[in-house]
């Protein structure tokens, strides 16, 4: 279709733009990849898992951290290796996905991990696709679907709009600050149980 791929790890210095650490959890702020600011249109995909490694879900607003340099090109410093360490890891998250916007984004949840993840862990078949343009209303529906399978107690505890990665994300604006604001819309008659049972789940514990 004429789309170029391109290694985010190979682009040059330029190809960074530096975000300052005003307000944010990070230390001194971040890289993020400027074409993703710069572009026309910005469409992410993303599958629903569980993270074992901090992050506690990897869905959309995960996602984003692969935009972000791993070193800084023009000093070294190790963004990844801040953020993993941090006690802050998923308010950081979620605070990436503030510089750059997305016009849509496309959730596999047609397998899922419940526990584990990213890469292993125990596999659930929802057989569905989830999309929207609001990361914060597309992810706290993969949290309501992830409850619904039954997941971890990182997943499982608490109101969904009180996760941090979520609480995060709506505080700055992101997305829905609630679950009352998302309206859930099934495309074919197969799915229409599938999202009234998120929709319960998102109405008990959103």
């Amino acid at each position: 279709m004429g789309f170029d791929v391109v290694v985010l790890d190979e682009i040059p210095a330029e190809g960074w733009e530096e975000i300052p650490p005003d307000g944010l959890h990070w230390e001194r702020g971040f890289r993020i990849a400027r074409m993703f600011r710069e572009a026309d249109a910005v469409v992410q995909t993303c599958c629903l898992k569980t993270h074992r490694f901090g992050g506690h879900f990897s869905l959309s607003l995960k996602n984003s951290v692969g935009l972000v340099a791993k070193r800084d090109p023009r000093g070294g410093y190790n963004y990844m290796a801040e953020l993993h360490a941090s006690p802050h890891q998923r308010l950081m998250i979620a605070e990436i996905n503030r510089y750059y916007p997305t016009d849509f984004v496309l959730m596999d949840a047609t397998e899922a991990f419940v526990t584990g993840g990213p890469e292993r862990g125990s596999v659930v078949r929802p057989n569905l696709l989830l999309a929207s343009n609001d990361r914060v209303a597309l992810d706290a529906a993969g949290i309501a679907l992830l409850r619904s399978c039954g997941s971890t107690p990182d997943v499982m505890r608490g109101r969904i709009f009180e996760l941090e990665q979520i609480a995060r994300a709506a505080e700055l604006g992101i997305g829905v600050r609630s679950a009352q604001e998302m309206r859930l819309i099934p495309l074919d008659s197969e799915s229409k149980s599938r999202v009234t049972g998120i929709r319960r789940v998102l109405d008990e514990t959103g």
